[in-house]
């Protein structure tokens, strides 16, 4: 149908329908309905719309005006679009400034959280006072103080060598991990293999010895641990030799400078008493051998006259005689001076039995260790192990208040093997450049002539390549990496065992900022408690070896340690597979240790558990090794199915 004003009308069927009030689009004028059938001239009017502004005609003024309105606000509407165009790219391009800013937001703060880790390194001293020159198991004396960061830096220079961006990194994850779980193994082994094994060496099955062929002496050199070796060793010589045993005496060395008699640490009367079924042990030589010149009549044997770890043929051969015929014989030094194997079983038991059972630490030495062992614990509770180490002193224990209240805090006991002279005598290199080479160079002429003359007379190896074979001492960056790395958290209990950690307060830094709550036997003893043990290097000693051997974990930085090596197999015989000991194999953390500038945290971690993991398996003692050391074999432990 034509329209006036020209426009076509573009009805659909819906729109055509009775009732029906469309709109065509940008106009305001309604669409005619169909006309009816009684008034076919004239349109029905939209129920929308007035019969008084009809424009059919388009002249009126109100038709005008409407006109002037619809174009008005047609444009009005227009511009509204436009309006809301450009707030809707406004915005898009404020939500990608917004997305932008926070992530560049995000990414600040987290190098604001590693500044203030890093800092956190070197913003604390830990000085080290006091404490006993020499003895390699005595722990470190340090404690920790804040202070001002320039009085800090002024006195002390905090130690990263080459780990800053590693010990950044465990920095970082000590700080995040604080709410994860610690790995389900961390302070287990193997407990089903390692329970079936049982302590048996106190079985006997031969008569006394009546040690008629003389009388022996030893006069064992080194510190409290090396000393122990040699006594157990004599004990089996003179069974050997079917000898009298003198009460060994200890030699003074300026090293260690400790005048303790064997009667100082350990408790005569038992150590007589209870292998008196085995040997025949007397106090002192009788009295017409007393004034022997020893030395003069070829009776006074040193180590450089026994090779080291001899078989027991040897000295069937070439002692045996002598000990006859002169009826004394007086071992000097006698450090490792008896092979492990080949050896008849029950000689071997005997060893065994002498420092599993025979060897225990005086009332003095008991009471002061189980003093440790409850402040560690922060609870008097006895341990697994504290009746063979401290006697009755683990259950006096139980009758101090609170004795039987709540569960004992767990404690991981970390031996820092790093004095001067297991660094010098590694011939390793340590980050100190020349002023450190001539330092251990200077020592090892004093302390280690031997080891110099061999360093002129032949070609050693690299320290790179004493290093990359593992045969180098962990550092004490290293071993708070490998710590962190296993998964022990911030606020774990550390107690450290070590004596005088070479490069002084510097090096241990990182350690005490990664594991704030760290102690030692000085920080938790006063000071007149630990009077008794001045200038007493191997009684204190004594003590590291307690709370090392009880410790819920115990994680040594060189397997070569005697006291490593004692304490860890202490914790074998008596711990019935619940006593933990992490064994860092040095050779692959120190392959690890080379890629420290590129390697990312969570694949150090994942090496350094494995690493570590692959040396908790139980097994028995290797041939040749130490039956201290490794107690899992038939003549010390009996396996049951």
């Amino acid at each position: 149908m034509g329209r006036s004003n020209g426009e076509v009308n573009d009805q659909t069927d819906e729109e055509s329908q009775p009732g029906s009030a469309g709109f065509r689009a940008g106009s305001l004028r309604p669409r005619s309905p169909r006309s009816s059938p009684a008034e076919p001239g004239r349109p029905r009017p939209s129920r929308f719309s007035s019969p008084d502004l009809s424009c059919d005609g388009g002249s009126s003024f109100s038709c005008v005006k409407m006109k002037a309105w619809e174009f008005l606000w047609g444009r009005d509407k227009e511009v509204s679009r436009t309006q809301q165009r450009v707030k809707r790219r406004m915005a898009r391009r404020w939500y990608k400034r917004r997305g932008v800013v926070l992530v560049i937001g995000l990414v600040g703060c987290f190098l604001l959280v590693n500044w203030w880790m890093l800092l956190s390194l070197q913003d604390q001293k830990v000085g080290i006072e006091g404490g006993v020159a020499g003895n390699s198991s005595s722990a470190v004396s340090f404690h920790v103080k804040k202070e001002g960061m320039k009085s800090v830096r002024k006195r002390v220079k905090p130690w990263t060598g080459v780990y800053g961006r590693l010990l950044a990194w465990a920095a970082h994850a000590l700080a995040e991990g604080h709410k994860k779980p610690e790995p389900k193994d961390l302070w287990q082994e193997p407990f089903v293999p390692a329970s079936a094994w049982k302590p048996c060496s106190d079985q006997r099955n031969w008569k006394p010895s009546g040690g008629n062929n003389g009388y022996i002496m030893v006069t064992a050199n080194g510190g409290l641990n090396q000393q122990r070796v040699a006594v157990c060793n004599a004990v089996a010589i003179a069974r050997l030799l079917n000898a009298t045993l003198v009460v060994p005496r200890f030699l003074y060395s300026s090293v260690w400078k400790d005048v303790s008699r064997f009667s100082d640490i350990y408790q005569e009367e038992h150590f007589i008493n209870y292998l008196t079924p085995d040997i025949r042990i007397v106090k002192e030589l009788p009295e017409e051998l007393q004034s022997l010149d020893l030395e003069a009549i070829g009776s006074l044997i040193t180590d450089t006259d026994i090779r080291k770890e001899s078989k027991p043929s040897f000295y069937v051969k070439n002692i045996l005689p002598l000990l006859i015929q002169n009826r004394v014989v007086h071992f000097l030094g006698f450090g490792n001076r008896l092979a492990f194997d080949p050896i008849p079983s029950q000689l071997q038991r005997l060893r065994c039995r002498c420092n599993f059972h025979a060897l225990e630490f005086v009332p003095k030495i008991q009471e002061t260790g189980a003093l440790l062992l409850q402040r560690v614990r922060r609870r008097p509770q006895p341990g697994l192990l504290d009746h063979y180490l401290v006697g009755p002193y683990a259950e006096s224990m139980l009758k101090e208040k609170g004795g039987h209240s709540g569960k004992a805090s767990k404690y991981l006991a970390l031996h820092l093997r790093f004095e001067i002279d297991m660094v010098a005598h590694s011939l390793c290199e340590f980050g100190g450049g020349e002023e450190e080479r001539q330092e251990l160079e200077a020592f090892r002429k004093v302390h280690f002539p031997a080891l110099t003359l061999l360093k002129k007379s032949s070609k050693l190896p690299s320290p790179a390549a004493l290093r990359e074979e593992g045969l180098c001492p962990l550092t004490p960056e290293e071993a708070v990496l490998m710590l962190a790395a296993l998964g022990f958290k911030r606020k774990t209990y550390v107690y450290v065992a070590g004596a005088n950690i070479y490069g002084g307060r510097s090096r241990l830094v990182a350690l005490n900022s990664l594991y704030p709550n760290l102690v030692t036997k000085e920080t938790l003893l006063s000071a007149s408690e630990l009077e008794p043990y001045k200038n007493f290097s191997s009684q204190l000693a004594a003590l590291d070896f307690i709370v090392c051997t009880a410790a819920n974990a115990f994680a040594m930085t060189d397997s070569g340690s005697q006291l490593s090596s004692l304490v860890s197999g202490y914790r074998i015989y008596y711990g019935g597979g619940k006593m933990p000991t992490i064994r860092p194999n040095k050779r692959r953390l120190a392959d690890i240790f080379t890629k420290n500038n590129t390697i990312e945290w969570r694949v150090f971690e994942q090496r350094v558990r494995k690493a570590v993991r692959q040396t908790k398996h139980v097994q028995t003692r290797p041939v040749a090794r130490s039956i201290y050391r490794y107690p899992r074999c038939n003549e010390c432990m009996c396996f049951t199915e």
